[in-house]
């Protein structure tokens, strides 16, 4: 198992009040919780992955993530079992659509 941490600054206050949970874990998926946090205004990601050595290609999905969403003071973490990028960024939405729209 590895575990990668990313923190972007710079995003706009999220609107979620509530702890959001997007995927199951198991093979090829992966498990996304998402919830608010007092972080200065930063955006924290932790991921704890079962695919050790692609550090790299997840730093460029979460890059794309935040381009795509720039939130602040929220907390992502992340159980990978082997996900490829698309479902990455997949549940990644799902968590967060559903995140800012308070919804179950």
């Amino acid at each position: 198992m590895e575990t990668l941490r990313f923190t972007y600054q710079g995003g706009r206050p999220a609107t979620g009040k509530a702890p959001e949970i997007s995927g199951v874990l198991g093979s090829g998926n992966l498990e996304v919780l998402v919830e608010p946090a007092d972080l200065g205004g930063a955006l924290h990601i932790e991921v704890l992955t079962a695919a050790v050595g692609f550090g790299r290609i997840w730093q460029a999905v979460m890059d794309d993530f935040f381009a795509r969403w720039p939130l602040g003071d929220v907390r992502i973490s992340i159980h990978d079992a082997g996900a490829t990028p698309a479902v990455v960024s997949l549940r990644l939405d799902q968590a967060l659509e559903a995140f800012e729209k308070g919804t179950p």
